[in-house]
């Protein structure tokens, strides 16, 4: 398997410097050679999306693109990559993959892992010291509502399959999905807040996603759903959720990601017997790094036979 154009082996830039090791093979396993990013014609860029005092983050990344008119092609490592779209980095001029799609399985099967775990109550049971009385709900028959119609959302779906859920999918363009009841666009949301059993966030964050579960979206659940956010912290609005969670508007949450995060030690999601919390950790590195080698390498190789990427970016889109 090589990456080549022609007969000319592809040019690939990997950074910023300090890139780790498996990037660099996942390159290097499709054929392509590594260069420096002015002799390149591609780049997996690999860094902190939001930055940190290691990793410079997008702006540098627009600087090096800037600087090395030669690249054509960027592949970025996250699935949400909400942190260049808001720093200016997408444009025409280069095509733009991403994550998308690589975590999808791991992701849903943690949403799915935290869906069962709150609607069974197993925070308050593995935390009491006595035999309880009974509670918790089960998910079989039981009415699913998801936001997002990519990757998560589809393994999801194939996992809620033996349960016999009644599934509902809210997403931006309303097209039929298999094993899915009902497709609805954001402006008809509230109709797929009613009813549910279960409320599943997976979308990509967005300005049109940004607080979509607020107030509004709450008092609409049943007061035994369960809402699960997998996606992006911003996506809820935090003090409406504990709000609803205080005063058992809603079953519960659990959330993988929150607003702030990290979650402050101290702050009132923590203590709610209602709220079930994991420190972003759906897709763990451990699981991420033979998957997003897979796609650096397959995009390479895909990119030098010319055929079409996977996890293409929409530059109007963000995502």
């Amino acid at each position: 398997m090589t990456a080549v154009t022609g007969t000319r082996t592809l040019k690939v830039a990997v950074g910023p410097k300090g890139t780790r090791d498996w990037v660099r093979d996942a390159v290097l396993a499709a054929g392509a050679d590594i260069v420096d990013p002015d002799q390149a014609e591609a780049l997996v860029w690999t860094d902190d999306a939001h930055g940190s005092a290691d990793q410079p983050g997008p702006v540098a990344l627009r600087e090096l693109l800037d600087g090395n008119v030669g690249i054509k092609w960027v592949q970025l490592p996250w699935a949400g990559v909400e942190p260049y779209a808001e720093a200016g980095v997408f444009d025409t001029e280069h095509v733009w993959t991403c994550g998308k799609g690589v975590y999808a399985r791991p992701v849903a099967e943690h949403a799915l892992a935290l869906a069962l775990a709150g609607m069974r109550e197993l925070k308050r049971y593995a935390t009491v010291r006595d035999w309880t009385d009974q509670s918790g709900i089960s998910l079989v028959g039981g009415r699913v509502t998801i936001f997002g119609g990519g990757g998560i959302a589809t393994e999801l779906i194939k996992l809620l399959r033996p349960l016999d859920c009644e599934i509902t999918v809210v997403r931006r363009r309303p097209e039929p999905m298999e094993g899915v009841k009902r497709v609805l666009e954001y402006e008809t949301r509230f109709d797929a807040m009613r009813g549910a059993d279960l409320v599943v966030v997976a979308c990509a964050l967005t300005p049109e996603t940004q607080g979509l579960i607020s107030s509004v979206e709450l008092e609409l659940m049943e007061p035994h759903a369960w809402v699960v956010n997998v996606a992006r912290g911003p996506h809820v609005i935090t003090e409406d959720l504990v709000l609803a969670l205080r005063e058992d508007i809603i079953g519960g949450a659990a959330l993988d990601v929150t607003d702030p995060e990290p979650l402050p030690s101290g702050h009132p999601l923590w203590e709610l017997p209602n709220c079930l919390i994991t420190p972003h950790t759906a897709n763990t590195e451990d699981m991420a790094v033979p998957l997003l080698s897979q796609r650096i390498t397959e995009n390479i190789r895909r990119y030098g036979a010319g055929e079409d990427l996977l996890g293409y970016v929409d530059p109007q889109l963000g995502y």
